[in-house]
């Protein structure tokens, strides 16, 4: 329960109200973070949040937070820069179960800051891409604008199918217009042999799962990585629980089977 102090290395804006920080200890051992797991990031003075990490997984090293700014504790910590202390607790939470998905088929589906705890997965993917047979990454935001890591999401197109949608199109935008479980019908991918990991708004995750089971792909093997308000970390509190589940000691992912009818009721 007691953060240990990170110093910020690095502080890169990724959009209006996104940022992507690298965090070192200051005296713990750098952690190893499997994929999909949360750190509870404190900014001291202020209060703490839960945030996936976005970077590489499964290696000891700096800590990389992708962060919107949406309320006061965010905002002081996209606001820390290069030098600033914050408080981690953590890694908590399951994991995206990448590495039992080699030998079939993976489809990344994210919308908006969705993205950031997806990273990992297509990272884990393409680091060893020999291990999986298609590799599709769809991803939807609101405008041209609030696209996270562009430059890299158009490096991955050498090495696996990516396909990047608006909702709403700029003056410059030549790409697809329409919300990203659109993409998943015409996508190049085996349903029978296919693990799909699905981040976003949660009404967006209710319908790319309906669109994956509608293309064949099992709800077993639909993964959900779901997000409610924490205060420990831990499931002392309660706060995180949805149905039967307390988000940050089951989850934060679940697959559609465990999860699906909870994610049709509407405000739960």
């Amino acid at each position: 329960m007691i953060p240990a102090p990170y110093r910020v290395a690095e502080r890169e804006r990724d959009t209006e109200d996104t940022w992507t920080l690298v965090l070192e200890p200051v005296s713990s051992p750098e952690p190893a973070i499997r994929p999909g797991q949360f750190m509870m990031v404190y900014a001291f003075g202020v209060g703490e949040a839960p945030i996936s990490v976005s970077g590489p997984p499964d290696r000891p090293g700096p800590v990389v937070l992708t962060i919107r700014d949406v309320g006061a504790v965010t905002h002081a910590i996209c606001a820390a820069e290069p030098g600033a202390l914050l408080g981690l607790r953590g890694p908590f939470g399951n994991n995206w179960p990448v590495d039992e998905a080699a030998g079939g088929d993976v489809v990344v589906v994210a919308g908006g800051i969705g993205l950031a705890p997806l990273r990992p997965v297509v990272l884990r993917a393409l680091e060893r891409r020999e291990d999986y047979g298609s590799v599709c990454v769809l991803y939807g935001a609101r405008t041209p604008g609030d696209l996270l890591y562009p430059a890299e999401v158009e490096s991955w197109r050498s090495r696996a199918h990516v396909e990047v949608t608006v909702d709403r199109p700029d003056q410059g935008w030549a790409g697809r217009v329409g919300v990203v479980p659109k993409l998943i019908a015409s996508a190049p991918f085996d349903p029978e042999r296919t693990t799909a990991f699905v981040c976003g708004p949660e009404i967006m995750m209710h319908f790319a799962a309906e669109a994956l089971v509608a293309r064949g792909v099992a709800p077993e093997r639909i993964e959900l990585s779901l997000e409610r308000h924490m205060d420990c970390g831990i499931g002392l509190c309660g706060h995180c629980q949805l149905g039967p589940t307390l988000i940050c000691r089951d989850g934060p992912v679940y697959t559609q089977a465990e999860l699906g009818r909870w994610l049709a009721v509407e405000a739960l």
